[in-house]
């Protein structure tokens, strides 16, 4: 059965050629072209540095080879670069996934996890490519899917498992009962070690949950972040730094860090364990930095917290020498690679802001290698020489993308009304006139503790150069309560939702009215989770200044929000501080619903019927309040089988084309607030 062109309602020749001539271009950025685009992902350098195995995202195509609606996620293919030839070999291509990307010892073989990798070979597994051969075997094969691994020496792996399922859950869906019990069935993860040679496998770990761990490089040692369930929001809220002993199997708590972790870093001698973390119990971004000594009798208030006080969020860190740190932040809307001798004051500047953006990266003396993208082009394989400084682009994926004119991108900054600086990233429409004033999307993160950087920002769910193509301005600002500001900028937002954090995008707004830039009456909002969440409100409690709003996986009621998410912990302690019996009149004074009866703002609303941190509950409950009574337009799409987000290719392009459709019908063409656009797509396929 081949997928069905749905035809489009007849329109006004004039929107029609305003709303669809950029798609008969070819040297613009199109929804359709956006799909096609190949991103580097992981990076991992060869113990020996001959090699960079790197895995690449290759978008999968709507329709597959036979016609048929191609329902799925993006493919993720795996490359080797040669530092010495600088050449460039496709080890695992086609319709697989690749992730988890590493190295043997001995730096002949490149490593990852997939499923279906092999014939009979089931759930998900460690693989083995050889660079000689070519030739993709399974490192073992576990009876249940593995999470993560790291070789501890040439012959022996760890890795993590979930334990064995339940005898009695089952025996009853053998017997056909389809439930869950819910949060009553989860399984902890457990830590194994595989000798490789004859075949052993030993359990560290029982009664706990491993969700992160790294081999100590010297010892016979793991350290781990622990927590007492495998649940979401001990995920988030209980981790705690453990020791497991490969010996003796003992598991020994040796921080009782308050609240979130992240990265644990072992130094060269072992001796030393760095840790990216929250810097209190509240704090809600893992952007502080610590070291300890292992063994340590220090408490966690007696460690230096070595970016106190400093305006940004620590995103990786690696070790340089057992005396000195590497460490990649979030400054604002750059990204800065730097490092830190452990007794120096301060600390280093590798790379300076706006040179490139990347998120994790990966250090084999001396070379440091990551996925990095800049405003004009999405992620490539990047290195970073610490002796010579020199910053090297080493792939050339989408060389298409050269004969794409792409608008102007500027870091923005202003004045919000109480003197505080707060930055942004804006993005100039494709043929801008100083004379004239535009439409404008305001993009506003989820979060709220992230943050936008002037790199490549254009994604399904991010406008950015496909709403520019069509003459608007993207406003992307970094609010308060954003990360890459330090810890009082993110604590600013803390029991005070869409209070002065949301002050600050009006105040972004308003500054570029007032330069000439936008058209007040034309002014959208839209994003997902707490963008969403931003969007609903600005389509009720602040109606009069917008035009258009897109609302994905949003929040509607925060009452009931809070009741049916999958992170109450985490709500809790790092986002309002009180519990909603506790003060349940200052919960709803901060939910869209409360002001719906006022909207007079076109809303589109858009949900995942399998979100678990929002649940769709949230996204009928707005839609519901705004159309029973808000004077505006409203319409709610469901993504079946969608979580928090969208996974399926298909999806995301319904979600770039629909809601650009949506903005273009309130923002460019000013129609009457009882018309809706059309309820279906021409996709062009």
């Amino acid at each position: 059965m081949k997928l069905k062109k749905i035809a489009v309602f007849i329109l006004p020749m004039f929107f029609m050629a305003s709303l669809f001539v950029s798609a008969e271009k070819n040297d613009i950025l199109t929804p359709e072209k956006l799909f096609e685009l190949n991103t580097v992902a992981e990076v991992s350098v060869s113990p020996d540095k001959s090699h960079i195995a790197y895995s690449v995202i290759v978008p999968r195509p709507f329709i597959d080879d036979e016609g048929e609606p191609n329902s799925g996620s993006d493919y993720r293919e795996l490359h080797v670069y040669n530092t010495e030839t600088e050449e460039v070999t496709k080890l695992v291509t086609g319709e697989n996934i690749v992730f988890s990307v590493a190295w043997t010892p001995q730096s002949d073989a490149v490593t990852f996890r997939a499923s279906n990798m092999v014939e009979d070979v089931e759930g998900v597994q460690i693989f083995k490519v050889d660079l000689e051969e070519k030739d993709i075997e399974p490192l073992f094969e576990y009876e249940r899917s593995i999470r993560q691994y790291e070789y501890f020496n040439d012959n022996t792996v760890a890795f993590t498992a979930l334990e064995p399922e339940d005898e009695e859950s089952k025996e009853l869906r053998d017997k056909g009962f389809d439930i869950e019990i819910y949060e009553e069935e989860w399984r902890h993860i457990n830590l194994y070690l595989k000798d490789l040679d004859n075949g052993e496998i030993r359990q560290l770990t029982e009664d706990v949950t491993v969700f992160d761990f790294v081999v100590c490089p010297k010892g016979k040692r793991a350290a781990a972040a622990i927590a007492p369930k495998n649940l979401i929001d001990h995920s988030y809220m209980f981790r705690r730094i453990h020791v497991v002993d490969f010996e003796t199997g003992e598991v020994d708590l040796i921080m009782e860090n308050p609240g979130k972790l992240e990265t644990l870093a072992w130094s060269p001698d072992g001796k030393k364990l760095a840790f990216r973390s929250s810097s209190k119990l509240e704090d809600s971004v893992v952007g502080s930095l610590f070291v300890i000594d292992v063994p340590t009798d220090k408490e966690f208030d007696e460690l230096r917290n070595y970016v106190e006080g400093m305006e940004l969020s620590v995103i990786d860190i690696a070790w340089k020498d057992n005396n000195t740190l590497l460490f990649a932040a979030e400054e604002g809307v750059d990204i800065v690679l730097s490092e830190q001798e452990l007794d120096a004051e301060e600390r280093t500047k590798l790379t300076q802001p706006g040179d490139i953006v990347f998120n994790r990266f990966n250090h084999v003396d001396g070379m440091v290698a990551f996925a990095g993208n800049t405003a004009s082009h999405p992620s490539e394989l990047y290195t970073f020489g610490l002796d010579d400084s020199e910053l090297e682009r080493r792939t050339y994926h989408n060389p298409w993308l050269d004969d794409i004119r792409l608008s102007e991108q500027r870091m923005v900054e202003y004045n919000a009304r109480d003197g505080k600086r707060i930055e942004g990233v804006l993005l100039y429409p494709l043929n801008y006139d100083e004379d004239e004033s535009y439409p404008l999307i305001t993009y506003i993160h989820g979060g709220p503790e992230a943050a936008v950087q002037n790199g490549w920002c254009t994604h399904y769910s991010i406008w950015g150069q496909v709403a520019t193509a069509r003459d608007y301005f993207v406003f992307m600002p970094n609010y308060r309560a954003s990360s890459g500001r330090g810890v009082d900028f993110t604590m600013a937002g803390y029991g005070d939702l869409v209070g002065t954090e949301y002050d600050d995008v009006l105040d972004g707004i308003d500054h570029l009215i007032d330069i000439g830039y936008v058209d007040e009456d034309r002014v959208g909002m839209g994003g997902g989770s707490y963008g969403g969440y931003f969007s609903a409100w600005s389509a009720t409690k602040h109606t009069e200044r917008f035009a258009a709003s897109v609302v994905f996986v949003g929040i509607g009621n925060q009452i009931s929000k809070r009741n049916t998410t999958d992170i109450p912990y985490e709500d809790y302690y790092v986002h309002w501080g009180f519990w909603t019996h506790e003060d349940w009149k200052k919960v709803y004074e901060a939910s869209p619903v409360k002001y719906a009866h006022q909207s007079q703002t076109p809303t589109l609303v858009l949900h995942g019927t399998d979100d678990p941190r929002v649940h769709p509950s949230q996204g009928l409950e707005i839609y519901q309040a705004l159309k029973l009574h808000g004077d505006a337009p409203t319409r709610l799409i469901w993504y079946n089988n969608e979580g928090h987000g969208n996974r399926i290719n298909l999806n995301r392009y319904d979600y770039l084309v629909r809601t650009m459709q949506w903005f273009d019908y309130y923002l460019r063409l000013d129609k009457p607030k009882d018309e809706k656009p059309p309820k279906y797509l021409d996709y062009g396929f």
